[in-house]
């Protein structure tokens, strides 16, 4: 499921913290996004890095995941209207059937042509996944597959008034009980047009059940959210310039404070949505550091939320500017599903200093991980390269 998303304070000491002798040679020998154990070294006092976070173009977003668990056979998750252009659906629902027994279902996605003239749909990402039972998992490689997704050259055309299926793979699945069908989808179209998750029988067409099923689950506001949000992509710089001199800083973003939840619209009952968790907003990071001292600058993750059982694993997934590794997507850990809590931390990536301490650009494109707790924070550690 989607992270417990209990708000627990970020302390922000201005302490400065070093990492041990013993704790960077474990560090340095660890693998592009390998676990390391860092004994005395993880908190939550780390020293913050204060930024600037700017709303920036992109598509109009929509997320189904109110309710996550969808527990009626035949209903509808989801509802809404979008007008031309670019927009971002992001499906994380569950086959919650269980009384009077849990049976197999379909949860899929459509899309209807509202517009007087034949809609055209072009695809700029597509990211589909096999149901499962192992969200972690899928919200990893779910997000390693956005990252890497590129645009089709198929033209979809949809006549005024037409219903079609918007994933062909999520019409053949068969959802068991308590699985999780996640799947993210960009593209453009041409025309207004009515989009709809819904879940129904493993025999029935999207399209079909899309015409029949008269049942609006209603919003609880109880998970990530549902709904048209207004902002899908952020860019995020800082406001003064990291420098390895300085120790130990962390940049914390969806949190739900200092990053507050993206707001929106829930097309059926009209009432405002907060999406608890920024899930499938996507910030491009680009952070200027430079170093005084001669020392690299490592980047690590970890766990920083392990207070209730739904936070006992994080597994998520960037793509990181080059360093000692190459640069591009990493998905963290990449040993192993998830990492734990303290003293687990995830290497990223290791930043060399440059030969005469000028001043270079660390650029990370990150979203919110789909099953894991927030926040996730970045971490950046100065490290002894000599």
């Amino acid at each position: 499921m989607f992270a417990c998303l209990l708000q627990v304070g970020i302390l922000t000491s201005l302490k400065s913290q070093e990492l041990s002798g013993e704790n960077q040679t474990r560090l340095l020998k660890a693998g592009r996004g390998g676990i390391v154990e860092l004994p005395g070294f993880l908190n939550e006092q780390i020293k913050t890095i204060d930024y600037q976070k700017i709303v920036m173009p992109g598509p109009q977003y929509i997320i189904s995941d109110d309710p996550e668990y969808i527990r009626i056979p035949e209903a509808i998750a989801l509802k809404e209207t979008v007008e031309p252009g670019a927009v971002r659906l992001y499906v994380y629902n569950v086959n919650g059937v269980k009384e009077p027994e849990k049976i197999d279902r379909k949860i899929t996605a459509v899309i209807k042509n509202t517009g007087n003239n034949t809609l055209n749909l072009k695809m700029l990402k597509y990211v589909s996944q096999k149901p499962s039972s192992n969200y972690f998992q899928l919200g990893k490689q779910g997000l390693a597959d956005y990252f890497a997704a590129k645009p089709s050259d198929k033209i979809v055309k949809i006549a005024p008034g037409k219903t079609i299926a918007i994933d062909e793979k999520l019409e053949q699945y068969v959802v068991k009980y308590d699985e999780l069908v996640h799947g993210i989808y960009e593209f453009v179209i041409d025309q207004p047009a009515e989009i709809a998750v819904l879940q129904t029988s493993p025999s029935v067409p999207g399209a079909e059940a899309y015409k029949k099923i008269k049942t609006i689950v209603p919003t609880g506001h109880k998970n990530a959210g549902r709904g048209v949000f207004g902002v899908s992509n952020y860019k995020v710089l800082n406001k003064e310039l990291l420098d390895t001199r300085n120790g130990v800083s962390q940049l914390i973003v969806a949190d739900g404070k200092s990053d507050p939840w993206v707001v929106g619209k829930e097309g059926v009952s009209g009432q405002l949505s907060e999406l608890a968790g920024n899930y499938g907003v996507i910030y491009d990071i680009e952070l200027d550091w430079k170093s005084s001292d001669g020392k690299g600058l490592a980047l690590l993750t970890w766990n920083s939320r392990t207070d209730n059982k739904w936070c006992s694993g994080m597994a998520a997934s960037m793509v990181v500017s080059e360093g000692m590794f190459e640069d591009g997507i990493v998905q963290l850990p990449s040993n192993k599903l998830t990492t734990r809590g303290a003293p687990e931390a995830i290497l990223v990536q290791v930043f060399k200093p440059s030969k005469d301490g000028s001043k270079q650009t660390i650029k990370l494109k990150y979203s919110p991980p789909g099953a894991s707790c927030l926040p996730t924070p970045l971490i950046f550690v100065p490290v002894d390269l000599k």
